[in-house]
């Protein structure tokens, strides 16, 4: 065959493979290629983020800034599930071609969560002024100040963006959850611009660093719901005369199950900060955020490829196509495998990579908190596959009662490993794997029942 031939051959495989099979498949099949590289440019900016800004303040204040934005982040649970709610009802909607319907949910979804982050906002202003941060990060007396300026300009972008950041969750429903990550990718690129400039022009400050970070997300995030509202989506343009009560109250029959879920994920990860701040130190937040951003890594390849997949259940479970359901789950475990390989080449080179990520000797991090951030990620993206498509059908029951039972168990395990048992800052890790059970245990076994045994039994469908 000749040179010509071949390309030719190539050519047309490629058109095949983005235009032959099941319509949701092709579209997830254009969102991972798509997200893939804008997921790539977004890990790549991260990687730079962290050593341009540790450079830039320093590592203990890094630390300072990781704990208080996390912390605030819990306050993401006053969501109170709606987002997610809404990505079901909307994929639900729009499969039955019910544009008016898309609309009330999208209008009602804006009112409600401007209402709740608005008012969220205002509360948490005013209570800032009786914090004492440095007590409850067990900082100098001196960085009160700062650090509660900071505090009252985290909320702000934090409460703000959540508001803005609806119009995200409309594009993962809508199966375009490649556009859905360009808005993240943009939002790291104009931090990353900006704090660039900062450094070249002003000393490191904390303050800087917040102006610099929270509103280039609010930025890119009301650009984006200003053109898309005009252009892609103007028929679902939110409006007051559509926001209705009783569609709010159909959201959050859904949507209070996911809030459970919500809290969960933040307990986890933002408790896990604060537990290290205040037992070990903010530079410890640092060393610990590390490693976890490093094999993040691979938890955000997978999240690319497995992005399509709730929205897709959510349309195949509404269709009666069980068969593309079962198909997905194959696929989407033997993709599971590479990347667990993957992790422990990882772990192998890990320290040399610290070394080139954030220069010799600036932080330190030890070899089991590298290998627990690998079987905490390995076990997470397994679970995710199963999570992802009980989202997707909405059978929230189970997950819901784990999830409240999680939380509680690794606050609790987590406080004994420190305190009592002294096992240092991979405590927050081996809580982490121990309480996530629902995942990789019971989460497989529902989706057993649910499809392949098909057990008659209502708890694995509610």
């Amino acid at each position: 065959m000749s040179i010509k031939s071949e390309i030719s051959a190539l050519r047309q495989y490629g058109i095949n493979f983005f235009t032959k099979g099941h319509k949701r498949s092709v579209a997830a099949k254009k969102n991972i290629v798509g997200s893939l590289l804008i997921r790539g440019v977004s890990i790549t900016i991260g990687l730079v983020l962290v050593p341009l800004t540790i450079n830039y303040i320093n590592t203990a204040q890094y630390g300072i800034w990781l704990t208080l934005s996390s912390m605030i982040a819990w306050f993401s649970f006053f969501d109170i599930g709606f987002t997610h709610g809404l990505r079901n009802k909307f994929a639900e909607a729009k499969a039955k071609g019910d544009d008016e319907v898309v609309k009330i949910y999208i209008s009602t979804t804006y009112y409600y969560i401007s209402l709740i982050f608005i008012a969220l906002w205002v509360i948490l202003i005013f209570i800032n002024q009786f914090i004492s941060w440095h007590k409850i990060l067990n900082l100098p007396p001196a960085m009160e100040n700062e650090v509660s300026r900071l505090a009252i300009l985290v909320v702000t972008y934090f409460c703000f963006q959540f508001i803005f950041k609806v119009i995200s969750t409309i594009l993962i429903a809508d199966q375009q959850s490649a556009k859905s990550s360009l808005l993240d990718m943009l939002g790291q690129l104009l931090s990353l611009i900006i704090i660039f400039i900062l450094t070249k022009l002003t000393s490191g400050t904390l303050m800087n660093l917040g102006l610099a970070v929270g509103f280039s997300q609010i930025i890119v995030l009301l650009a984006a719901n200003i053109i898309l509202f005009k252009t892609k989506y103007k028929d679902y343009r939110p409006s007051l005369k559509f926001v209705k009560k009783e569609y709010a109250e159909d959201i959050m029959k859904l949507g209070s199950k996911f809030f459970v879920l919500q809290l969960v994920a933040i307990v986890q990860f933002e408790s896990s900060l604060f537990f290290i701040a205040r037992y070990f130190g903010t530079t410890e937040v640092t060393s610990f955020n590390i490693a976890y951003r490093y094999f993040s890594i691979l938890q955000m390849g997978f999240m690319i490829l497995l992005s399509p997949l709730w929205s897709g259940v959510t349309d195949a479970y509404n269709s009666g196509d069980i068969a593309w359901i079962k198909n997905a789950v194959k696929k989407y475990l033997l993709i599971w495998i590479p990347f667990v390989l993957l992790g422990l080449i990882m772990l192998l080179f890990a320290d040399k990579f610290y070394e080139l990520w954030v220069g010799k000797n600036v932080v330190n991090v030890d070899f089991n908190i590298s290998l627990l951030c690998l079987i905490y990620f390995s076990t997470s993206i397994f679970g995710s596959i199963f999570v992802y498509i009980i989202n997707g059908i909405g059978a929230l029951k189970i997950q819901f009662v784990s999830g409240f039972i999680s939380s509680v168990c690794f606050l609790i395990l987590t406080w004994v490993l420190i305190t009592k048992l002294h096992w240092g800052v991979q405590s927050v890790l081996i809580a982490s794997i121990v309480t996530n059970l629902f995942g990789y245990v019971v989460a497989p076994l529902q989706i057993y029942k649910i499809f392949y045994k098909k057990s008659a039994a209502k708890i694995w469908y509610n």
